[in-house]
């Protein structure tokens, strides 16, 4: 249990640094307010768990193992983080009431974790990087998974008021355009940086 200290700061600055999952709330928080982002945010949550689970399970390895499944995934997740990022540009501003435009859905935040390439480099390098219950590898995933879900959640809720907040001092329809669209080129940058590294 020594480890338990480094694991947890390791997990905040892995979890909780810029990246799809993170700029993806706060930009819907930013757009949509958090009330209307909760399904998303919950959703991104299922699917880090997820991820988690394929993760510390190996499955990853397994299905990077099939020829061309990288690639494949790759092209699906730049595909919707596109998309994602085309939502949010275009998203009404807050303003113009509580009820315009989509906002994203539990299941999109579900899917943009599972197919989030930072995701699971985050999560290899949490499970493989530290043991926090020696000889016991059952016990051992069991509270990395339990302090990752509290860490993520934590990191998540941050994220996606601390977007919201922007949307409280830019309440102008042009100020909140601009805002939505520095989120939107975020995300695709971050989404770039991830598929480079």
């Amino acid at each position: 249990m020594e480890h338990l200290l480094p694991f947890i700061l390791a997990a905040f600055a892995l979890t909780g640094s810029p990246g799809p999952n993170t700029l993806s709330l706060a930009a819907t928080g930013a757009a949509f307010g958090p009330r209307r982002g909760a399904a998303f945010l919950v959703g991104l949550i299922v699917g880090m768990g997820g991820v988690m689970v394929i993760t510390a399970t190996g499955v990853s390895g397994i299905l990077l193992a099939l020829p061309y499944a990288e690639e494949i995934i790759l092209a699906v997740a730049a595909a919707y983080f596109i998309y994602l990022a085309w939502r949010i540009a275009t998203a009404p501003p807050l303003a113009d009431g509580a009820d315009r435009g989509q906002h994203p859905s539990f299941y999109g935040g579900v899917f943009l974790s599972l197919v989030n390439p930072k995701a699971y480099a985050a999560m290899a390098a949490v499970f493989s990087g530290f043991v926090l219950v020696p000889g016991r590898l059952d016990l051992d995933i069991a509270l990395k998974f339990a302090c990752l879900l509290i860490i993520i959640t934590i990191v998540n809720v941050s994220w996606l008021f601390g977007g919201a907040t922007l949307t409280r001092f830019f309440r102008q329809p042009r100020a909140n355009r601009i805002i939505n669209i520095l989120f939107a080129i975020l995300l695709l940058v971050s989404l770039a940086v991830t598929l480079v590294l």
